[in-house]
């Protein structure tokens, strides 16, 4: 970006600044808003890049007194108390209010644009080791996650902290009351159903917490010769076909509010309740996290008993959506593969498989959060693209 300023102006007695660029195109910036954004030293922290100006000194009527383009790089405002704002055009051209610029931001910041998938979906692999040691592979394996929503990387040493190593990579892991990690395999008195032989059925992992983790890491250290398949679903595009399917159906998923409990003994000794909508959905109604997991699903069910029937229908077909054939991808985990997913969005499963006198399967898992991936996803663009 490398646009100049053509000309400035008030507007509406001074409670906006319009900015008319070389390329002819406009920007209109309310008062209030820089001011409130003013970038000199009394009023910004640029090593922290942090506002210092208090909100309670703020006038949110604040007219511009004076508005110039010393240099077109930038503009120059005097305030009616005197103090004194620069701002760089190309700071201003990216804060542009227009909705072409507001939807290129929220491109780059937060990277929503998603791919859909089903039974035919191509799985992202990339070698682990080139995960760990090579910036351009470790930007790729995060912005792939953030849109596919699960990536396989392959060639891990199969034993037990490489997921501390590759929460290292990105900063560090989600500790839950399963510990740091976790290690899924058939237990005697298992505290959790992952820890059986049996078939687990699709869900999200902790839905029992206020906050569920982003992001499940799952790495294969020893793989059963017979059954254990594991099963993924593309959750939001399951939903996609729910809403168009049966909206009814998605109105009551996305509005009901389920009871969810896990109780135990591991890291700690815990007792957790939760309410959580099995569909979270944004302002547009657009689904943003998927909240289910039967086996957690508490017995307590604090809505009116007219609507139970109804919501047990509406899941229903939720349910059979996810395990259509058309929509669920199962593949084998083999020794070393580290499968890494969105947990907000890919629902996961497992197939049966023999019990016996020895461990014939174990998986480690582990968890991380969304911020803490996403930071690290900027961090790598920075390096690799060599922009800020």
């Amino acid at each position: 970006m490398n646009l100049g300023i053509q000309k400035v102006e008030a507007l509406d007695a001074g409670h906006f600044i319009r900015v008319e660029w070389e390329d002819g195109s406009e920007s209109c910036y309310p008062c209030v808003w820089l001011r409130d954004n003013c970038q000199c030293p009394h009023c910004f922290l640029s090593s922290a890049k942090a506002r210092k100006l208090l909100f309670e000194d703020l006038d949110v009527n604040i007219v511009v007194k004076e508005v110039t383009v010393p240099d077109r790089k930038k503009i120059s405002i005097t305030w009616p108390d005197e103090h004194a704002s620069e701002y760089e055009a190309e700071w201003l051209k990216k804060r542009c209010f227009s909705e072409k610029a507001r939807a290129e931001m929220r491109e780059d910041l937060f990277l929503p644009e998603r791919h859909y998938w089903d039974l035919k979906l191509q799985l992202p692999k990339i070698p682990f080791e080139e995960v760990m040691y090579n910036d351009e592979s470790a930007y790729k394996w995060l912005c792939t996650l953030k849109k596919v929503g699960i990536v396989l990387l392959t060639g891990a040493a199969t034993r037990q902290g490489e997921l501390v190593k590759l929460g290292h990579r990105i900063g560090f892991l989600r500790l839950t009351f399963y510990g740091p990690t976790w290690q899924v395999q058939d237990k005697a008195d298992a505290n959790n159903v992952a820890y059986t032989t049996g078939k687990l059925c699709f869900h999200t992992d902790y839905p029992v917490l206020q906050h569920p983790p982003g992001v499940q890491f799952l790495h294969c250290i020893k793989q059963t010769d017979s059954g254990g398949e594991s099963e993924v679903v593309d959750g939001f595009h399951v939903c996609n076909k729910l809403k168009k399917q049966n909206p009814q159906a998605y109105q009551i998923l996305s509005s009901t509010a389920v009871d969810y409990t896990d109780v135990g003994v591991d890291y700690c000794d815990f007792s957790v309740q939760c309410k959580q909508r099995i569909i979270d959905v944004d302002s547009r109604g657009q689904a943003i996290r998927i909240n289910y997991n039967n086996a957690t699903r508490d017995t307590v069910f604090d809505i009116p008993v007219e609507k139970v029937r109804p919501f047990y229908a509406a899941l229903k077909e939720f349910d059979d959506l996810l395990n259509s054939a058309e929509h669920k991808f199962t593949y084998k985990l083999k020794p070393g593969d580290i499968m890494t997913f969105d947990n907000w969005r890919v629902l996961h499963g497992r197939q049966s498989y023999p019990s016996g006198p020895q461990v014939t399967r174990h998986l480690e898992g582990a968890y991380a959060d969304w911020d803490v991936v996403m930071s690290r996803l900027r961090r790598l663009r920075e390096r690799v693209l060599n922009r800020k």
